[in-house]
């Protein structure tokens, strides 16, 4: 029985560079074949194909076993069209050798489509595809693009930031500078690749349910939220107000003047945020978590050490009158040590607090950590 080994050209190059009736069979006709191609179109990849054709059917030849090699080329401009010409002529091949098999050789996965017409008239033993050594790189970064693009979740998180980029772009040029448009598109960029890299759109689809759920439920945490993001606004306003009555000064000096004037009420946010979080504890009578417990006196207790440094260096500047106490006059230096002292007394009078009242030990907190860390 005979092995057809057939060379498959479903775009027709080869039918338009020889104008030769297809199909081919034989081995001469299909050498004679491979020269008409080549001269015509060197750099067409089907030369390739042609020959990886030839070369299968000389090892079969080589096994002793009987083969013979085969071209079937579209005749048809349409993609229907075409598959039918194929069809037709792998009929013709069929009635003339009786195969019983076929190995077929391609050069492009639009070749490969051709296989389930080639199946319901021969058995295919072995498909082989031709790639040609210098765009074989090329290729397979064209599959990956191709791949990329079908995955709708990286289109949406890569294409969609770049594009509306890109669409910013001339109206950023026409009303800025091109430092500050550039400067403008790379923070657009950057950030829309922090937001979905740090799964904050995950975070942000899940808010809605999470207030829901806690107005529901009552939770107290809910009120404290909302007023330690008010006094947190009331921080940044007088921070602001503050830095920007400085004159004459860098920009550092400004920074450490809204760090001043700021981290107080930024710090009674936190405990109140904190406080209500543990008032939702209380109330639901589960007992007290010792890290909610804990969290109040490490946020004042940062609070303490954060302004004590800003006063430091203010005071270097003589931004800062010194502090006088009566007749006395307290150094930069004691102001700073008092803070420090001050914030490490309350963090461990938050510790001695937490491990007297709270329901965990150190090892539960641990444990519990573990777990979440694991799923």
């Amino acid at each position: 029985m005979t092995t057809l080994v057939i060379c498959i050209d479903r775009s027709g190059a080869i039918g338009r560079a020889t104008n030769v009736p297809m199909p081919v069979a034989g081995w001469e006709a299909v050498r004679s074949l491979v020269t008409d191609a080549g001269l015509s179109d060197p750099e067409d990849a089907s030369v390739n194909c042609l020959l990886e054709s030839l070369r299968v059917a000389r090892d079969l030849r080589d096994e002793r076993e009987e083969s013979v090699v085969a071209v079937v080329s579209a005749e048809s401009d349409s993609a229907v069209g075409a598959d039918r010409s194929i069809a037709a002529q792998l009929d013709d091949l069929v009635d003339r050798y009786d195969p019983r098999a076929a190995i077929v050789v391609v050069d492009s996965a639009e070749d490969e489509r051709v296989l389930p017409i080639v199946e319901s008239r021969i058995p295919v033993d072995s498909v082989d595809r031709v790639v040609v050594r210098q765009a074989r790189d090329i290729e397979s970064t064209y599959y990956l693009l191709k791949q990329f693009l079908a995955d709708e979740q990286l289109r949406s998180t890569i294409l969609v930031p770049f594009g509306i980029a890109l669409l910013l772009v001339p109206a950023l040029f026409y009303w800025f500078s091109a430092g500050e448009a550039i400067a403008g598109v790379a923070g657009l960029l950057g950030g829309a690749l922090l937001y979905k890299g740090l799964a904050i759109d995950r975070a942000v689809a899940g808010m809605p349910e999470r207030i829901r759920e806690a107005l529901y439920a009552g939770q107290v945490s809910i009120v404290t939220y909302v007023v330690a993001g008010g006094l947190a606004l009331v921080g940044g306003f007088f921070g602001f107000l503050a830095a920007s009555g400085l004159t004459d000064t860098p920009a550092l000096v400004e920074a450490v003047e809204f760090v001043y004037t700021a981290v107080p009420w930024f710090a009674v946010a936190g405990v109140t945020a904190a406080v209500g979080r543990l008032l939702d504890e209380l109330i639901r009578d589960e007992g007290i978590r010792t890290p909610y417990l804990n969290l109040p006196f490490v946020i004042a207790a940062v609070a303490l050490v954060v302004r004590g440094f800003a006063g430091y260096f203010l005071a270097q500047e003589s931004i800062l009158p010194a502090f006088e106490m009566g007749s006395l006059t307290v150094s930069p230096v004691q102001q700073l040590t008092a803070f420090i002292v001050g914030g490490i007394v309350v963090s461990l009078v938050g510790v001695k607090l937490a491990s007297d009242v709270g329901t965990e030990t150190l090892e539960d907190v641990i444990d519990t950590d573990r777990e979440t860390d694991g799923k």
